[in-house]
């Protein structure tokens, strides 16, 4: 199975335990996707908006055989 284009997976995140659309592992450095929480406009690649409700995705943190991996980062999100 090839990873998904991380590039396209940004907007409206909700963090789920179980039956996300993807399996996503939290690394320190070499991440797929360097990711920046944002409270608006979650409008690029990298930018998640964490929500409740009416996700544009649902992610489940793994700590193992994840569909891609992200980086927690303050400025230049997007894709590695």
């Amino acid at each position: 199975m090839s990873k998904p284009d991380v590039s396209k997976i940004y907007g409206k995140i909700e963090l789920v335990s179980s039956f996300g659309d993807y399996k996503v592992e939290v690394v320190s450095y070499n991440a797929d996707l360097r990711v920046q929480k944002v409270t608006s406009f979650p409008d690029s690649p990298g930018k998640w908006e964490i929500v409740t409700s009416f996700p544009d995705y649902k992610i489940e943190i793994v700590d193992s055989f994840p569909d891609f991996t992200i980086e927690w980062v303050d400025s230049f999100p997007g894709p590695r």
